[in-house]
Formats: C-alpha cells, sequence, structure tokens
C-alpha cells in the first residue's frame, strides 16, 4: 500500500469531503480518501503508486489550497 498524506485549506463541511474525495477519484481511480476536517488532512491510500503533484492540482482545481513543503 502507498499512503500520501496533504494538508489542505480551505475544507468545512460534508460537502467540502465530498469534492475533495471526488478530485482525488479523478487520478487516483479506486483509492481510499479520508479527510480530517478538523485537522486539515486529507490522507489517499491505493495499493497503486501515487502522485503528490497530480492529486495536489486536482483538490486545488476543485478549490482547496494544499500546502506545499518547503523547499
Amino acid at each position: 500500500m502507498t499512503t500520501l498524506t496533504l494538508r489542505v485549506r480551505g475544507m468545512s463541511c460534508q460537502h467540502c469531503v465530498r469534492a475533495v474525495e471526488e478530485a482525488v477519484q479523478t487520478v487516483a481511480a479506486g483509492a481510499r480518501v479520508a479527510v480530517d476536517l478538523d485537522r486539515g488532512l486529507v490522507t489517499v491510500e491505493t495499493a497503486n503508486g501515487l502522485d503528490r503533484e497530480r492529486i495536489a492540482r486536482a483538490i486545488e482545481e476543485a478549490g482547496y489550497e494544499v500546502e506545499r513543503p518547503a523547499e
């Protein structure tokens, strides 16, 4: 299993949860997506590899802000 956890800003309700889940599914079909509204975390788990940038872009296109690690 491959697991990816992202900090996402702008999520506040169950509509946000569904929007983020659907966004992730567009680039990682079949992945398990868990959204923690209180902590602002989205965890994606799949048997296949995950492309962090593609998932982050999909979430951002749904209207949320994904924190990027400092370079």
